[in-house]
């Protein structure tokens, strides 16, 4: 399974899924291992610190500090690593509406985190650009 590349099929496909709960943005040092207690939605290691992607509850649990509290929606059609301009379009459209997203792209979706009080404004920016997409001959 390579996933879609084409453009216009990924943007009228996107199914945008707003999934449940507030997810938040940690650091801890890169030498230090992930406390047992959490279960990260996302890691990633860079030079400063280990960046990890926990719920809310998780972070306030473990005293953890935090910031960028967000939804997660879930771009449901299989895109293509090697998709080009799909994130781009996506992010263009929402920037125009002043929504930051943080965009992750996994093996079979695109993922954006975008703060949890714009997140019900995002979904409508996205059901709208997959719809004009969609519509578009």
């Amino acid at each position: 399974m390579t996933g879609e590349r084409d453009l216009d099929v990924l943007l009228s496909d996107m199914k945008p899924d707003l999934r449940p709960g507030i997810f938040v943005f940690c650091t801890i040092p890169t030498d230090q291992s992930i406390p047992a207690a959490l279960s990260p939605l996302l890691t990633f290691r860079e030079q400063e610190g280990t960046t990890l992607v926990v719920s809310r509850e998780e972070a306030e649990a473990t005293g953890l500090s935090y910031a960028f509290a967000s939804r997660l929606i879930a771009l449901k059609v299989h895109s293509s690593l090697q998709a080009v301009g799909f994130l781009a379009a996506i992010t263009a459209r929402l920037a125009e509406a002043g929504i930051s997203a943080n965009a992750v792209s996994a093996f079979y979706h695109d993922h954006l985190f975008v703060l949890a009080d714009r997140a019900d404004e995002a979904m409508a920016v996205l059901q709208e650009l997959s719809k004009t997409t969609h519509s578009q001959p």
